[in-house]
This record gives structure tokens, sequence and C-alpha cells, in this order.
């Protein structure tokens, strides 16, 4: 062999060495793919995703399947640039920066730990706008989370404690008991009516000022559904807000006679207020994939995410706009009926 066709041969060699070894180096991107689905109607582990006690419920049929988003990569266990690769050309899912999924000054449990506090808020305003839809009343308590070591709420407010008033005035939300106590001057008395177990209590306290002279208590407050009756969702180790409108929907069709979906495969996604409206969410084209693969035909899909649906919509899966709960409940009964309309995304 000459000397130049060694050196070629040599140099072969390490061009492929060096790419086969690339191949493999940790790259800072996150493969989005379709995640697995769950009918909210049904079950998972042989328990109901949607558990009612405490009021009539109606048999249901069919699927109203949220639908998820996987990911694989991310800071702890970064994907090699061949899994970047194979996700590029892959058309049913998405390569996207590291950042994009977990900022950098965060800690992917923090994350974690967030998506499940989203969920758990998610499905607490699904009830209450399936309520609402239903015209059932509810009420709203503010509760106490912790208080602050050192400030007057210390020792004498509890986790727990349910928050009436203060100085007689309703506790409506947090912003109405963080505002009594504001009105006050630092050093000024405030009186909190209380419930804990089951005893009401009158707490007074000595306001202070705050970092920026604020008055405060040192008290950490969340606003929290008191329905009459439980409503219990499970869903295992799903995170985030984006099956908000399909767990709705799954509680409306529980509590009312009839079947909502007529026996079909229905899938979608959308956040959810407690006043109905349906919000925008992330992964929509995975998300239609996922429905598709699950059988579904029907997808119900979030105003704002329309125009980016429509542009990825699989073969055979049929947009349905979904602006608020009752207009999603609206489009399905036109669907089991064949009467009425039925909106669809526009491009």
């Amino acid at each position: 062999m000459s000397r130049r066709a060694l050196t070629l041969l040599l140099a072969g060699f390490l061009v492929l060495a060096l790419g086969v070894v690339g191949a493999f180096r940790p790259v800072p991107y996150v493969v989005l793919s379709p995640g697995p689905t769950e009918n909210t109607i049904g079950e998972v582990g042989k328990k109901p995703v949607i558990s009612i006690k405490g009021r009539q419920t109606y048999p249901t049929s069919g699927a109203l399947s949220l639908v998820t988003v996987a990911y694989q990569g991310g800071p702890a266990a970064q994907i090699d640039l061949l899994t970047a690769l194979r996700g590029w050309i892959d058309p049913t899912v998405a390569v996207v920066p590291q950042e994009t999924i977990f900022a950098p000054d965060r800690d992917p449990k923090e994350v974690e730990q967030e998506n499940t506090v989203e969920m758990t808020n998610s499905q607490d305003s699904a009830t209450a706008a399936a309520l609402n839809e239903l015209k059932i009343p509810y009420s709203l308590v503010v509760t106490v989370v912790s208080t602050e070591k050192g400030k007057p709420a210390d020792g004498k407010l509890q986790k727990g404690d349910e928050i009436n008033s203060v100085d007689g005035k309703p506790a409506k939300d947090v912003e109405a008991v963080a505002n009594a106590v504001k009105a006050h001057k630092p050093g000024e008395s405030v009186v909190f009516n209380i419930t804990r177990g089951k005893d009401k209590l009158d707490v007074t306290l000595q306001t202070v000022a705050g970092p920026e002279g604020q008055t405060l208590v040192g008290v950490v407050m969340q606003a929290k559904y008191k329905f009459p009756f439980d409503v219990d969702i499970n869903v295992g180790d799903v995170g985030g807000p984006s099956a908000g409108l399909m767990f709705s929907l799954g509680i409306f069709d529980k509590l009312t006679p009839g079947e909502l979906t007529g026996g079909k495969k229905i899938a979608g996604t959308g956040t959810i207020q407690p006043t109905g409206e349906v919000g925008a969410i992330g992964g929509i084209q995975q998300k239609m994939v996922g429905a598709k693969d699950s059988g579904a035909n029907v997808f119900l899909t979030p105003a704002d995410n329309c125009a980016e649906a429509m542009k990825a919509v699989p073969d055979g899966l049929r947009l349905v706009r979904a602006d608020t709960l009752h207009d999603a409940v609206l489009a399905l009964d036109a669907l089991r009926t064949g009467k009425g309309n039925v909106p669809a995304c526009r491009g």
C-alpha cells in the first residue's frame, strides 16, 4: 500500500472514529414525543380516573381522553447527538433546546414539584368549572399554609386553619385577607376569626412592618375550594395543567344522565378556569398524534392552539375548537345527535 493510500485510510478511520464518538456525546436538547393517553371516564390500574362520592352519578361510555407529552433528556439525563438527529427526522416528535423546558436557574426537581402542584390546581379548577356548568353551588375557603418564623402569626395560626374573616370582613379570597391586614398601620392589632377542627376561634395579632414598609403578620395562605361532595382524580404520574378541560368533561359526564360521547372516542386538551374558559397548551403536535394513536377521531382543541394544530393535524382526526367548557359540551351534544353547530378550527 502506498504512503498516500495509507494516509487516506488513517484519515478516514479517524473521521469515522470522531463521528462515532461525537454521535454519543451529550447535547443540551430535549426530545418531545407523544405520551400516554388516559380516559377520564375510564380506569387507571383498576381504579376509576374520576371517583365521585356523595352525589348521584350516571353510566358513561366511549372515551374522554386526556393526552400527554413525554420527554427525553434534561440536565440530569442529557440525550446524545444521535438521539437528537433521530428526533429531527421524525415528524411525530420535536427536538427543542433544553432551556425551553428546564430554565437554567431552576432545579429539575422543583420543575417536577411545580408540575404536580399545577396538576392538583387543575383538578380543583376542573371540578369548579363542571359544577359551575351544572349550577351546583360550592364555596371558597382561605386556609393557612404556613407561618413565618418570628412573625406575629408564628405559633398563633396553624397549618390548615380556615380563615373566616379579618376584623369582621369576610375572607372571600387571599387578596381580601391581605388587604384587610394592609389596611392597618404596623403595630396595630388585627383580629382573625378562624375555624380549627370543629372550633371557631378569634385570634388577635399585632401587625409589623415588612421589608418594604408594608403591614403584615407573616402568614402564607392558599384559597381552597369546598365542594358539596367528594371528587377524587387519579392519574398517576401525569403533571401540569393541560388536562383541565378533559377532567371537567369527565366530571360533567358522570354527574349528568345520558352519555356525553354517544360511545365515541373523544380526546382533547386545554387548561381550564373555574369560570369555564379553556386556555392554550404546549406540545399540540405530539398530543394530536397521541390522540390518533389511542383511536380517537375527534380532538377538542383550545382556540389559541387551532392555527398551530391545523398545520400538523394527522389524517382522520377532526379538530373541534373549544373556547369554553360550555362550548365543548354543546359541540359534543351536536356530534352525538347530529344536530347543532360543531365549531371547527380554521387555518
